[in-house]
């Protein structure tokens, strides 16, 4: 009896370790992954801000394994950067310089200096010469801006009969009331600012250069009434890009001034594009911008709840809160680059051959979406049916 006894307990005793074992293993596990997980998070922002931002592979870096018979003809243009072969990879020479040599652009004008003797005489023989030919020679030049002022000059003019009627042609309308700006220089200076990242305070610095005094509390006005002369074009292109089938949406954090807290507050800048060319669809290339106070799922119904159409986003959950609730208007379409992404991470952080694999799959689908773009959809989507759904079907376990 005390001999069951003890073999009881002991085998309660060894249940018992059992499973401080495996709960011991579960959290060593646990806490490896996180520890990996880390690691990776970590790789990625010192590459964030040491290392390059392209995504590409050297081939000799991935696994040799042969899949290219899957693919059929689209692995003869297979690479590993999403869709275009890396400089050296076997199958295309490395792409050659763009470099202009010994011609200018046509479309600039001319202007001829000659440069002449001094005398059209002939020192040998005293006869006058003649012309038998030119050497030309153009370099690239530059007029340096010049800004001015224009002046709007209104004649008066009265009666001498009656001695009581002034005329006066009525006077121009301005973009700024009262102003001392034309539409050109607020154009110019809008351009610069947003088009080329020139910031309000150096263009201060350069009419500074030029002996003119424009502080930047007067620009940064300048450029409020330019956005609101410009609002109506902007609610027109937004209006009309919602009514094409297709649209690509993403979203980037973008700092904004938040006065009386001394820092900066996160808002949100959406860009809406739309772009048919690669495939000649009838649509003209747009994109216009969105601005929001921050990342709710709200925002994203307030840009897309009416919109009736395809919507190719990353995976930002917001978006799927488009087709829930019974919503059927929106249909999404998801981003390979994003979810190649992913694969790209891991492999740098870890090395992991699954990943580099993964890697040189997608590059498959890449490489048939090259061959058929431009294509007519009808061919395309037969295409995509034939060789890359067996692909997918493949990639997917």
């Amino acid at each position: 009896m005390a001999l069951s006894s003890r073999l009881a307990a002991l085998s309660a005793e060894c249940s018992t370790l059992s499973a401080e074992r495996d709960a011991a293993i579960a959290q060593r596990d646990a806490a490896v992954q996180e520890n990996d997980k880390l690691l990776m998070i970590l790789s990625q922002f010192k590459r964030t801000i040491f290392g390059p931002r392209s995504e590409t592979l050297d081939p000799g870096q991935l696994p040799l394994f042969t899949i290219a018979a899957q693919a059929g003809h689209a692995a003869a243009n297979d690479d590993v950067t999403g869709g275009r072969l890396p400089d050296g990879a076997e199958g295309r020479g490395k792409r050659p310089a763009r470099r202009n040599r010994g011609k200018l652009p046509e479309h600039l004008p001319r202007i001829d200096v000659v440069i002449d003797v001094e005398s059209h005489i002939c020192p040998c023989c005293g006869e006058r010469l003649h012309k038998i030919g030119e050497t030309v020679k153009g370099a690239f030049d530059v007029v340096p801006m010049q800004y001015r002022v224009k002046r709007i000059v209104r004649p008066r003019y009265g009666c001498r009969g009656c001695r009581q009627g002034v005329m006066q042609a009525p006077a121009p309308a301005q973009a700024i009331d009262g102003g001392m700006v034309t539409e050109a220089l607020l154009a110019h200076i809008a351009v610069m600012k947003y088009g080329y990242q020139l910031p309000l305070y150096r263009q201060e610095q350069m009419f500074a250069a030029q002996g003119i005094t424009l502080d930047r509390q007067t620009l940064a006005s300048w450029m409020g009434r330019a956005a609101w002369w410009l609002k109506p074009l902007h609610t027109l292109l937004r209006d009309t890009m919602m009514s094409y089938p297709r649209l690509f949406a993403d979203e980037t954090p973008l700092p904004v001034l938040d006065p009386g807290r001394g820092k900066t507050k996160v808002c949100q800048f959406w860009a809406i594009a739309t772009d048919d060319r690669p495939w000649g669809g009838p649509a003209p290339p747009a994109v216009v911008y969105m601005f929001a106070e921050d990342r709710k799922a709200i925002r994203a119904k307030q840009l897309f709840g009416d919109y009736h159409g395809i919507l190719q986003v990353d995976g930002y959950a917001a978006y799927k809160g488009l087709i829930k609730n019974g919503g059927h208007l929106v249909q999404l379409a998801f981003c390979f680059a994003h979810a190649r992404r992913k694969f790209w991470d891991v492999h740098v952080a870890t090395k992991s051959p699954i990943a580099a694999e993964a890697l040189q799959r997608i590059a498959m689908f890449y490489a048939i979406e090259d061959r058929i773009r431009g294509l007519p959809a009808a061919h395309r989507a037969a295409v995509r049916q034939t060789d890359t759904r067996p692909l997918i079907e493949d990639f997917k376990p």
